[in-house]
């Protein structure tokens, strides 16, 4: 039983590993899941069983890159001890985690600009917001103390790294933009963007 559990596992790594590749290299749009399948080895009967659909592989993906991504900028705004702190972390970290992996982080930017099934996008803003929970809270002392507007996290989200995203899907695209200029830059146009008056 372990062992059945333990070459699943392997299976659906092997599989988002292969809709990774697929994805960079064919783009997200041009990519079906039989490209998928070839690139991985695998039987139909397989893949089917773990992801029955492309829309199933595409939320499996792009949670685990999420949770990546949210693995790599946790530790640092938590450890912030204000407002300003959580914001340049926050924004610093993304832009790091961009840099360090960009395959992921340009087949995420794909994903994320594509249209997605509903039922998709509904699962995928709730699996977000679970691994989000730990930042969630620590920035909430900060709209508490009113350091921080009292927004949505979507529109913190919008205010603080609209300009960091943008940064990054034009860097990722080829665009010639300085990375120590987005590490250093993009940080600071965040806070001012939301510091209190």
């Amino acid at each position: 039983m372990v062992r059945r559990r333990r070459d699943g596992a392997a299976r659906r790594r092997a599989l988002l590993d292969a809709a990774l590749a697929c994805f960079s290299e064919r783009g997200v749009a041009a990519t079906g899941i039989e490209h998928v399948r070839r690139a991985a080895g695998a039987s139909p009967s397989s893949v089917y069983h773990l992801f029955p659909s492309l829309e199933a592989l595409k939320l499996a993906l792009l949670q685990r890159i999420f949770d990546e991504l949210f693995a790599a900028i946790t530790p640092p705004v938590c450890r912030t001890r204000t407002a300003k702190g959580a914001v340049v972390a926050l924004v610093r970290a993304h832009v790091e985690w961009v840099l360090a992996h960009p395959i992921e982080a340009r087949v995420m930017y794909q994903m994320m600009s594509l249209e997605l099934d509903p039922v998709v996008a509904t699962e995928l803003t709730a699996h977000k917001a679970e691994a989000l929970e730990e930042i969630t809270h620590h920035v909430a002392r900060f709209i508490a103390s009113g350091d921080l507007p009292r927004w949505s996290v979507l529109e913190l989200d919008v205010a603080i790294l609209g300009s960091a995203h943008e940064a990054c899907r034009r860097f990722l695209g080829g665009a010639p933009l300085d990375p120590n200029w987005m590490r250093n830059t993009l940080p600071r146009l965040a806070w001012k963007s939301i510091a209190p008056a």
